[in-house]
């Protein structure tokens, strides 16, 4: 090769157009990444702002499931979005509604697998990429999981390894929502009255409007919804806009998801609540006591607890776990979810 000054003009000005191509394509990189990331954060943010408690009042037909206790209640750290079933009667018990879309009655296969981590992996793409591997092989494992569990835990739907594992939890593990639910005690006590005290819903009825019995071997087990498996229960939550409203400054209730549950319950002297297993590992339950009388006790995973009123408590109810109320006198009310 030969060098001459016009050579190597030539080669420093053909470096210098190189070096601007590349800064143009670096340039309209960081553009498309930075679109993606606006997008992405758009989706995000609308599946967020979606909730149906921060909507109003959802019109979508109900399904009635099962509670526990005799509390207000509700549920967080769930996973999965639900879809309300137009023609579904409401039924008592735990909810063995019998569905093809309810999760917690729906026999176990790889159909229910599949629907399941449909449902899942809108609420984990949410946070990272592993934990939506991390669900996917928890789906797909679940025939495993759940017949090697012991006796002691075995959630009747969809079983997630390496979660913390204990009957009851601290009140710190949801700090904020159970000083929310505390402090919001006297209003959720009178809103409760009013509902409790009207009228019967219809002639022949001993139960007033919303009002649901469950089944029981003993006594009285009666459950008022605000939301079930993820359903808001309009009628319901327009007779209650203080506990309503409270649900929706709550910051772990798992709304809108198949696992989400938010209702009144009461326990008359002597009922029973046998033992049974809640759907799921991933959430915790939590119970406000609104009125305790003696003899009423919690019992999850062989540990029994007693609700204090104006308490909250809160337990995972994958455990093996049942309620009672034993003694003579007075009902036994919490909110419970």
């Amino acid at each position: 090769m030969e060098w001459s000054l016009e050579r190597v003009r030539e080669m420093v000005a053909g470096g210098m157009q190189s070096m601007r191509d590349c800064e143009s394509s670096a340039f309209g990189t960081a553009m498309c990444l930075l679109l993606l990331f606006v997008w992405y954060c758009y989706r995000v943010g609308r599946e967020h702002s979606s909730s149906p408690l921060r909507g109003g009042y959802s019109t979508e037909p109900s399904r009635v499931g099962g509670g526990g206790g005799a509390l207000i209640s509700t549920d967080g750290d769930g996973r999965a979005k639900g879809r309300p079933v137009s023609g579904v009667e409401e039924q008592n018990g735990f909810a063995y509604c019998q569905s093809t879309e309810c999760f917690r009655c729906t026999n176990t296969g790889e159909g229910l697998n599949q629907r399941l981590y449909h449902s899942l992996q809108d609420y984990a793409k949410r946070y990272t990429w592993s934990g939506m591997g991390r669900v996917h092989k928890g789906v797909r494992d679940q025939g495993r999981y759940l017949t090697s569990r012991p006796t002691i835990q075995r959630p009747e739907v969809f079983f997630l390894p390496d979660l913390p594992s204990a009957p009851f939890f601290s009140r710190d593990a949801q700090k904020h929502d159970v000083e929310l639910l505390e402090r919001s005690f006297p209003a959720l006590l009178a809103e409760f009255e009013n509902i409790y005290h009207a009228p019967p819903a219809r002639a022949g009825s001993s139960l007033p409007p919303g009002w649901k019995a469950n089944t029981t071997p003993h006594g009285q087990w009666w459950t008022f919804y605000l939301v079930n498996q993820g359903t808001p229960l309009a009628l319901n939550a327009r007779r209650c806009p203080r506990a309503w409203r409270v649900l929706g400054q709550l910051r772990t209730f798992i709304a809108n998801n198949v696992f989400g549950n938010a209702c009144f319950s009461v326990l008359t002297p002597g009922a029973l609540i046998t033992e049974h297993y809640g759907p799921t590992n991933v959430r915790l339950r939590c119970h406000l006591g609104l009125r305790v009388p003696s003899s009423c006790e919690l019992v999850v995973g062989g540990e029994p607890q007693c609700w204090s009123e104006g308490s909250c408590l809160l337990f995972d109810d994958s455990f093996l776990h049942r309620a009672f109320h034993e003694g003579e006198r007075g009902t036994a009310v919490c909110e419970e979810g």
